[in-house]
């Protein structure tokens, strides 16, 4: 079992955690995610680790309520117990070496761009970092983000904090006045990550993609993660989950993403868990 010590709302259906799990502590590195099981009966699903400390043992996970688990997972307290916790899973972010980088982060995306950020921030590299959501309601970590960058640029859909539109806005005008960079990493929605290294490739930019969005075992047994890459196949929770943004067929992952949202909608609605 694995107690959570500390719990925040940080926007309208987004939560954090840390939970107590020393082990995976101790061995997580950005870019890896958990595998949880809420309780015994429960499904298991996969986070991606939003923050650690080995030292202390707890591990951070960001998620959203969007099905069955990840609501049964929000009505926890601190105090209240994970059946299962299991990790670091996944090939760790491959960040040494870059001297400047485009960290991009959408939506619930900004919670794993975080440990990567703050990893290239710690080991002396410069980052400019790009957060959007929905509205500033939606907007997650911009404080921790504002500490471990160079610079800071907020997107909204609607206009309520930052600028007014996408993430890929303000990217394109970056690079438009001449900035570079080694790398750009890319993290939220595919649609998100799609538009962004369309960008990132007129301009001969690296770009590494997280597949996280379409993971669901963790372990590569249930193929539902497959992806193509550079026309060859390959699986988000053992091969990745980064890949190169550059090469992905992003409009197959959408297709699969959607494959089974109407089951997702009927248990909700059957467990009497649907939006209001």
């Amino acid at each position: 079992m694995y107690k959570i010590v500390y719990k925040e709302k940080l926007a309208s259906g987004i939560w954090m955690m840390k939970v107590m799990a020393p082990l995976v502590a101790r061995k997580a590195m950005p870019g890896q995610f958990i595998i949880l099981r809420v309780d015994e009966g429960g499904e298991r699903i996969p986070l991606t680790i939003a923050d650690y400390d080995r030292q202390e043992g707890w591990v951070t996970i960001i998620f959203q309520e969007v099905g069955l688990t990840t609501r049964l997972l929000a009505a926890l307290d601190e105090g209240d117990n994970i059946r299962d916790f299991a990790g670091p899973l996944g090939k760790p972010s491959e960040l040494d070496g870059l001297k400047r980088v485009l960290c991009i982060g959408g939506g619930v995306g900004v919670a794993p761009l975080y440990p990567q950020v703050k990893y290239l921030w710690d080991n002396g590299c410069k980052v400019d970092v790009i957060i959007g959501a929905r509205s500033k309601d939606h907007l997650i970590l911009e404080k921790e983000m504002r500490a471990v960058c160079d610079n800071i640029y907020i997107t909204t859909d609607d206009g309520s904090y930052g600028q007014k539109g996408f993430v890929s806005d303000v990217a394109k005008e970056l690079l438009e006045q001449g900035n570079q960079y080694d790398r750009a990493i890319v993290i939220g929605p595919l649609i998100m990550m799609k538009v962004v290294s369309q960008i990132t490739k007129q301009y001969d930019l690296p770009t590494t993609v997280s597949m996280n969005p379409v993971m669901i075992d963790g372990t590569g047994m249930c193929g539902g993660c497959r992806v193509t890459v550079g026309g060859e196949i390959r699986y988000a929770c053992v091969d990745g989950p980064d890949f190169d943004g550059h090469l992905v067929d992003f409009d197959e992952a959408m297709r699969r993403q959607q494959m089974y949202k109407e089951e997702e909608d009927h248990i909700c609605k059957i467990m009497g868990m649907e939006d209001a």
